[in-house]
């Protein structure tokens, strides 16, 4: 028998048992479709997170008085032991804020080819309004100087950005984010420059407006109002609040080189001596971003063990149902025996049958995943997210899936006696 001819009747044997092929399709779909379905929403995730904070460039990096801790899932190993000594280290950092006097010191002092901007984070949750148009409580006011904006990724649609002046005398000059301006002032939000608005009952004149930057889960960059920094100090911030010192370096090449001066600047100004740690923490511009994918490996983890076990479960029951496959046609085995049909015929048949019903369950399963995966995508306001790496790992696996499930019944079937076999009843 022709191989093409085996492969056809192994796939009119499967239509034909529609049922069985349905429970058998439908266990492995579950498990591929949970491994898919989660590895595309963690890519949904992943694709997010590098819009919601890659918002500097490449050649970009930032100082600040700690770091960052993100932690999704895991163990803990990755944490250090505490002793007494780790605790003194920890207690003598605490509060070591970057001070106004310390940010100013190493921008003055920082002397390679770069552009710096300082920066002070506000309240989170403000309220702004002009006359009854208000906004929800859910706006975050930014101090910086006039180079803020081009080191965090904003333009500017309409106005003009800050100014040294502006930053010297701490006047109550600010610059809207894209969705302030649009609730404010409607569709039209270049209206916006030169009016009088109020920040948490605190006049101030716009003096210009931001294009949009795009939005996330995570992080809504537009939903902001952007004052300076000696504004924000005078305003509304505490003694508690820590600046950040933000890098530009002229070419990417030259970030490491760049970082080194920044620590070996940035040391004498913490008052620090040979023998002590850094009390600060150098971020480049994607670390934000590389430390939640890294966190977020082990949901990808978690998700091929739940599809392991669930493939091994559809392997058993399909190794099961190829064997009573067996059993209900022996008969049929020992006519095809009879009639010249050979040991390698059957066992193809039998092989083909167990990978169509697999690899169906692969396709469902890929297919359920993706669509499952991107409903969570729609959530985050991501694109179209298709894991064709593990799209193709879950075929190859369910290949395999298919191919051990047969092999035991295909053996079984090619060694029956055929005149036993017609005798069977």
């Amino acid at each position: 028998m022709h191989i093409l001819d085996t492969l056809s009747l192994a796939f009119r044997t499967v239509r034909s048992n529609k049922l069985r092929t349905g429970i058998t399709v439908a266990i492995i779909a579950f498990g591929i479709m949970a491994l898919i379905g989660i590895i595309t929403a963690t890519e949904a995730m992943n694709q997010s997170l590098r819009e919601s904070f890659s918002t500097m460039g490449a050649n970009a990096f930032s100082i600040r008085y700690k770091d960052r801790q993100i932690r999704i899932g895991g163990n803990n190993s990755n944490v250090k032991k505490v002793t007494k000594g780790s605790l003194r280290e920890k207690k003598s950092n605490t509060g070591r804020i970057i001070t106004y006097d310390e940010a100013r010191m190493f921008k003055q002092r920082y002397s390679f080819p770069s552009i710096v901007s300082l920066s002070l984070r506000g309240p989170r949750n403000t309220i702004v309004n002009v006359g009854k148009l208000k906004t929800n409580p859910n706006i975050q006011v930014i101090g910086g100087d006039e180079n803020y904006l081009r080191l965090s990724g904003y333009s500017l649609l309409a106005g003009r950005d800050f100014n040294k002046l502006d930053v010297e005398t701490g006047r109550s000059t600010c610059v809207l984010g894209n969705s302030v301006a649009k609730k404010l002032f409607g569709d039209n939000s270049q209206r916006a420059v030169d009016r009088i608005i109020m920040v948490s009952d605190l006049p101030y004149r716009v003096i210009g407006v931001l294009k949009d930057k795009g939005s996330s889960a995570f992080l809504n960059a537009d939903n902001v109002v952007i004052t300076t920094y000696n504004n924000l100090r005078r305003r509304f911030t505490n003694s508690n609040n820590s600046f950040n010192i933000g890098v530009m370096v002229n070419n990417v090449k030259d970030m490491d080189i760049a970082i080194g001066e920044a620590k070996g600047t940035f040391r004498p100004i913490r008052k620090l001596d040979f023998t002590e740690d850094d009390n600060f923490y150098m971020d480049k511009s994607d670390s934000i971003v590389e430390k939640f994918m890294s966190s977020l490996k082990y949901i990808t983890v978690a998700a091929a063990y739940i599809g392991l076990i669930t493939l091994i479960g559809a392997a058993i029951g399909l190794m099961n149902i190829m064997l009573v496959a067996v059993n209900e046609r022996t008969r049929e085995i020992g006519l095809i025996k009879a009639l010249g049909g050979k040991k390698k015929s059957i066992r193809q048949q039998f092989l083909f049958e167990s990978i169509i019903i697999s690899l169906l369950g692969a396709i469902f399963g890929i297919v359920l995943g993706v669509l499952v995966g991107n409903l969570f995508a729609m959530i985050l306001q991501t694109g179209f997210v298709v894991p064709w790496a593990w799209v193709g790992i879950g075929i190859v696996t369910c290949s395999l899936v298919g191919l051990f499930a047969g092999l035991y019944p295909a053996y079984k079937a090619s060694r029956l006696d055929p005149i036993v076999a017609l005798r069977y009843e």
